[in-house]
């Protein structure tokens, strides 16, 4: 079985996600993860892709 490897920016993404309240939008997360929010809307559709993170509502994320 194959393992996945994350990037750091993936990492920390996931990590802001995790600490964030509530479903929250690329902008939120990139000033979470100290991260511009364009780069964090491009990793999104990646870590959803792996099943890591979900969108229960159109721009808003969750783990």
């Amino acid at each position: 079985m194959s393992k996945t490897e994350l990037n750091e920016e993936q990492r920390s993404i996931l990590k802001a996600l995790n600490s964030l309240a509530e479903p929250s939008g690329c902008k939120a997360i990139g000033e979470a993860s100290e991260l511009n929010w364009r780069s964090v809307m491009g990793k999104m559709r990646g870590l959803s892709s792996m099943g890591l993170v979900e969108s229960p509502e159109k721009g808003k994320y969750v783990i």
